[in-house]
């Protein structure tokens, strides 16, 4: 009797305390994390203020590898987050002064297209001129070309979400008088959430793509390799270390889920709040990580303090931020005047800078880079219609399916953030055996970093049907076909022409090392404006460089012009679900 009584009690004590002790976990997780984190950043702020040295040394042992593994992961999150941050400048400002917009979208069209190598020998050049005694310039170096590979789809699509919101969210805004902050904080951002949050992860993925190019860069003698994993995978690449590459792949992998799932997944169930639908869906999806860290006590605090802040504010009323939206309102017109200058006058400057290289150029270069870019323009338009021929079906499965979203987001995110140039050999040996060249074959090679960017966005449009209009298909017996023709289609419509274009940009980019490619072993070239492109910057052939560069940002802004503006206006007008 005694025992059962005394089991009974302990059971009771057991269940009472389980719920404590659990976040008591948590809690020293969180706690032991936060002290990882800042141990971390130390060592890597003792690296970036270390002594410029002539050359480095990189280590290719498995304890090193961990601590180059986090020195990648914080650039590429540093880069994201100056990302994000020109995102939400860059995308409202083009999306709200139409004076600008006539300069910001084709300039932001360029700028997505250039490849790194057009760029990253003067930035780097100068950022050290300017850090002559660090390596603090060959970090920022480092991640704003990282930066370069993000920054563009997040812009594209928060601009055409801001340029697709519901008339209905529109006059709630009117008829609560919402100021520019108001209705950007409460209406614009929370409906271009989801697309945002599906491009943020693209944009995670993009930023790796030329990581072993960024992190093991070099110029003639001259070495500007930083410690990370890139670096890691070119020396071990070059040393033909079998072991150390295996490593390496198992550290990307690693680092990639460990993102996805801590950062990116969270985000995505976040964001389903934010969908525009009359019915809550049946199968909401989850993730582990976000339910975990709500059990924390530490977290909850934070909650609570938040929220008597906000109380606070309520209490000591709107007047002094609704008088500084106000205050930045007036002013509005004077800033975007004056950045419109300050731009307008660095193009200039810059035009006068490349019309003085071009008058070195040689008469017969031009039709010679007019030829290079036709060839290079069709394997860029082919590698979009193969990436949409797949990626259009796929991305709907995933995206209408919240248990398939689970499965395969974190595959996807893996596939997609794997620098795509490690796998360059092997896809080159496989399409050898077959027989085709690196004319054909740089195609594929192009589809491996652009396929996803159509996949991503798909996915975001998919996600983002309301459940309502599913339910009314649904209900009407409508099959697969009309489904897709009548819903699914003109609903993700939007966000396939923004996927197709960043695709385009990220193709043009990626043509730099699918045409031209040296990262091991012999070179392999093939005719075309990225070879052209590679091999000028190579040789510190700044004339061809920069003539070449002209032609691919022409023919970017020409055939966006034709082809990717009016389907734009397409999508605004007839496939919105908000119109």
């Amino acid at each position: 009797m005694l025992n059962q009584f005394l089991n009974t009690m302990w059971g009771q004590a057991n269940a009472l305390f389980t719920p404590f002790r659990r976040r008591r976990w948590v809690d020293f997780a969180l706690v032991a994390a936060a002290f990882g984190l800042v141990y971390g950043l130390i060592l890597m702020g003792r690296e970036v203020t270390d002594v410029l040295r002539p050359q480095i040394e990189i280590n290719l042992s498995a304890l090193s590898l961990v601590k180059y593994t986090f020195f990648s992961m914080m650039r590429g999150l540093a880069a994201y987050l100056i990302s994000f941050a020109f995102t939400l400048v860059y995308a409202y400002w083009a999306a709200k002064d139409s004076r600008a917009e006539k300069l910001l979208v084709p300039l932001l069209d360029i700028l997505q297209s250039i490849p790194v190598m057009a760029f990253i020998v003067p930035l780097l050049l100068a950022l050290v001129a300017f850090f002559p005694r660090s390596n603090v310039g060959i970090e920022l170096a480092a991640i704003i070309a990282i930066f370069t590979g993000q920054a563009w789809n997040m812009t594209f699509s928060l601009y055409h979400s801001l340029k697709s919101v519901p008339a209905d969210l529109q006059e709630v805004g009117t008829i609560y008088r919402f100021n520019w902050w108001q209705r950007f904080k409460w209406i614009e951002l929370p409906f271009a959430t989801t697309g945002l949050a599906w491009n943020s992860m693209m944009s995670m993925a993009g930023g790796w793509f030329f990581l072993m190019i960024i992190e093991a860069f070099k110029l003639g003698e001259r070495d500007f390799r930083v410690p990370g994993l890139g670096s890691y995978m070119s020396v071990a690449a070059a040393r033909h270390d079998v072991k150390a590459q295996i490593f390496a792949v198992i550290a990307m992998i690693t680092m990639i889920i460990v993102l996805d799932q801590v950062i990116w997944r969270p985000i995505v169930v976040w964001a389903q709040r934010f969908k525009v639908e009359d019915t809550v869906q049946s199968a909401a999806p989850q993730s582990w990580f976000l339910n975990l860290i709500r059990r924390s006590r530490l977290i909850r605090r934070w909650d609570h303090w938040r929220a008597h802040r906000r109380s606070a504010h309520r209490a000591m009323g709107e007047a002094r931020p609704s008088s500084a939206a106000a205050r930045a309102e007036v002013a509005a017109p004077w800033i975007t005047g004056i950045a419109l200058l300050v731009i307008g006058g660095l193009l200039v400057l810059g035009g006068f800078g490349v019309v003085h290289l071009l008058s070195q150029l040689r008469p017969g270069a031009w039709w010679y880079l007019a030829k290079a870019d036709g060839l290079t323009l069709s394997r860029v338009m082919a590698s979009i219609i193969i990436g949409t021929a797949w990626a259009l079906p796929a991305g709907l499965a995933i995206g209408l399916s919240p248990r398939l979203s689970k499965i395969f987001q974190p595959i996807v995110q893996v596939a997609a953030s794997f620098p795509a140039p490690m796998l360059f050999p092997a896809v080159i040996a496989l399409l050898a055996t077959f027989g085709i060249g690196l004319g054909w074959g740089s195609i594929v090679l192009m589809l491996l970093g652009t396929q996803w960017y159509i996949l991503f966005n798909v996915i975001a449009g998919a996600s983002a049907i309301p459940s309502d209009l599913r339910e009314v298909a649904t209900s009407f017996s409508l099959g697969r076909w009309q489904r897709f023709k009548s819903l699914y289609l003109p609903s993700i419509f939007p966000y396939l022409v923004t996927g197709c274009l960043t695709a385009a940009g990220g193709a043009w980019n990626a043509s730099i090392v699918s045409e031209y490619y040296n990262l091991s072993g012999p070179t392999l070239k093939t005719f075309g404006l990225g070879a052209i492109i590679s091999q000028a910057g190579e040789q510190k052939d700044f004339a061809l460089l920069a003539a070449s560069t002209l032609v691919l940002a022409t023919t970017v802004v020409i055939f966006n012009r034709l082809v990717w503006k009016p389907l734009y206006k397409l999508a605004e007008t007839r496939y919105s679900l908000t119109k």
